[in-house]
């Protein structure tokens, strides 16, 4: 006889599902806000994006030495996890955010979308693309005033970021800006796709031809999307997979693509970046590889030197 704590299905390193519809989830802790972080001197505060349906966030100001207002770019950015773990508001997220924040000056948003399988793709895409609406609606004269930290935010200076599927939620809202406007015609400056969760049926530069529906990448995506048309080959994860919309159709001025020596997506994000580049799209395109580190080290081993030397460089851009 089934009993209620039976794991009806695992995806490796991420979630257990139970029979009795429990999800339990393998991350770090939740941290709360500071009003100013002991390390950075950056401020964070967790905030209402929408009642219904749920979103939330934890925005960011960094330490303004300057007592007279200075308005400064605003970031946009998504956690990674596969689509199913981590938050906005966990610690090894709040410490890349505070370190970020600090190095690079800006205001950022990070929006804490709902996890699948309880609230099944894609709805990830939809809350960050509906957080991203919702801080553009704050520019202008016109705009709203709900937040009184985005006063702060040049919003001709707006700029996208993701690690992971984070980079894969950035890259969604990228293109839909590219095609539908933000309030208040708000424009996306960059974008950092960092580690990008980018899939397909086909193997691309070293990564494994045989069982390919044995990889995480593959099983995440199919158990958490099956009805998704396209497969691992729709655009939402694979990008460049045939019939995809054309990557002209970015809606950003600069791209940063970022990947790791010892990453199983090393090389899908640098065939990424290759096909950005051959798209046709008139902004600029960077790529950063960094060797000898694992997926997403930035953010797991958020202590040790190669991270702290990342962030700067990230921070680098967004100046």
């Amino acid at each position: 006889m089934a009993i209620a704590n039976e794991v009806v299905t695992e995806l490796e390193t991420l979630i257990r599902v139970y029979r009795d519809g429990s999800v339990e989830r393998s991350q770090a802790p939740i941290v709360p806000p500071s009003l100013q972080d002991p390390e950075t001197g950056v401020s964070s505060k967790d905030i209402t994006i929408s009642a219904n349906p749920p979103i939330s966030a934890r925005i960011y100001l960094p330490n303004l030495s300057d007592p007279s207002p200075q308005k400064l770019p605003v970031l946009v950015y998504f956690h990674g996890g596969a689509f199913c773990v981590e938050s906005a508001f966990n610690l090894t997220e709040t410490t890349f955010t505070n370190r970020l924040v600090h190095h690079a000056k800006v205001v950022a948003v990070s929006i804490e979308y709902r996890l699948a399988p309880e609230h099944p793709l894609p709805i990830a895409f939809e809350d960050c693309w509906a957080g991203l609406q919702w801080v553009a609606a704050h520019a202008g004269p016109n705009g709203i005033n709900e937040e009184p930290w985005l006063s702060y935010a040049d919003f001709e200076r707006l700029y996208i970021g993701g690690d992971s599927a984070g980079a894969s939620l950035a890259h969604y809202v990228v293109m839909h800006a590219g095609k539908e406007s933000l309030p208040n015609n708000v424009k996306i400056s960059r974008a950092f796709y960092t580690h990008p969760y980018f899939w397909g049926s086909e193997a691309v530069g070293s990564e494994p031809t045989e069982n390919r529906e044995k990889l995480l990448p593959y099983k995440v995506w199919i158990y958490l999307y099956p009805t998704v048309p396209g497969g691992i080959d729709s655009p939402m994860i694979n990008p460049v997979a045939p019939g995809a919309p054309s990557l002209a159709g970015l809606g950003c001025s600069k791209l940063l693509v970022s990947v790791s020596e010892k990453d199983l997506l090393w090389s899908r994000g640098i065939s990424f970046y290759n096909a950005v580049k051959e798209s046709g799209w008139k902004g600029e395109a960077e790529l950063i590889e960094v060797e000898g580190e694992g997926h997403a080290f930035h953010i797991v081993n958020y202590e040790s030197e190669s991270a702290k030397k990342f962030i700067v460089r990230l921070a680098s851009f967004l100046k």
